[in-house]
């Protein structure tokens, strides 16, 4: 079943130095950008990640220092790359926990102030795990009948992702599933807002998950000492934690998001 889009999803798969998202850098990004009319196009570039690749890493995807020692900095190529998707819904394997965030952290240190406001998501892996319990290559062969050559190649992979998707959108049609009410309903649709919905694990409020939302739709810190409140209390109660996760080891986004946190309840305050 071909995906049923009213904008354009860009599916991307990132090959990195690590899976640190404060820390590591991307050294190779495959992205294939599905139009709402079918058409396709991709796009495959090796980066220099500035740092030494480890071995382990290298031992994972097959690109080594010497593979990328010409290759442009992300900082080079980031403009052609948010031009490319620009507008687009983004879709991939583990993307939501990973690549989103990790990609985000390049694009800001790239002094490009990317934005994930407006975009839907679909990450592949939640909607296969809560699915089937599979990793991508036994996925791939469960949906595509199919066995995945030059795993770990970010564009086999990504589109193997790809395939998977609008194989699972085949199977499931009709499949119908309980929610939290004990009512059926079918989650795999061809709809691109209805699967971010269901692909979703957290409701985070930056894309690292050190801010999630709580059932009132608060902003609540997820981690250490404040893990549970609202944002909003602790940086009126506790300003010396804003600036000390503003100084600290961080993603950038998230520190963007507590940003605007803050500047919104300076407003308030104004305005009260």
């Amino acid at each position: 079943m071909k995906l049923n889009l009213t904008r354009p999803l860009a599916f991307f798969d990132l090959e990195t130095t690590g899976t640190d998202v404060s820390k590591d850098r991307i050294v190779e990004i495959s992205i294939v950008r599905i139009m709402p009319n079918g058409d396709r196009e991709s796009k495959t570039r090796r980066i220099n990640p500035g740092i030494p690749i480890p071995k382990e890493a290298s031992a994972v995807h097959g690109i080594y220092d010497e593979d990328v020692k010409e290759a442009p900095f992300f900082k080079a190529i980031a403009k052609s790359l948010d031009d490319f998707v620009k507008n687009c819904d983004l879709a991939g394997f583990n993307s939501d926990r990973f690549d989103i965030p990790l990609l985000a952290e390049e694009f800001l240190r790239a002094d490009i102030d990317f934005d994930m406001t407006n975009r839907a998501t679909v990450d592949v892996q939640n909607l296969f795990h809560k699915m089937e319990q599979r990793t991508l290559s036994a996925g791939y062969k469960f949906y595509c009948g199919k066995s995945l050559e030059n795993a770990h190649s970010a564009l086999a992979d990504t589109e193997a992702t790809l395939d998977i998707l609008e194989a699972m959108l085949d199977r499931y049609k009709d499949t119908e599933i309980e929610d939290e009410n004990k009512k059926l309903y079918k989650p795999i649709v061809n709809d691109v807002k209805a699967l971010q919905k269901f692909s979703k694990r957290d409701k985070n409020a930056d894309l690292a998950g050190r801010i999630v939302f709580n059932e009132k739709d608060e902003e609540v810190f997820n981690f250490g000492k404040h893990k549970g409140k609202p944002v909003e209390l602790i940086l009126t109660q506790e300003p010396s934690y804003y600036a000390w996760m503003m100084d600290g080891d961080f993603p950038i986004y998230t520190k963007k998001v507590l940003e605007k946190i803050k500047i919104r309840l300076l407003q308030k305050k104004l305005n009260s």
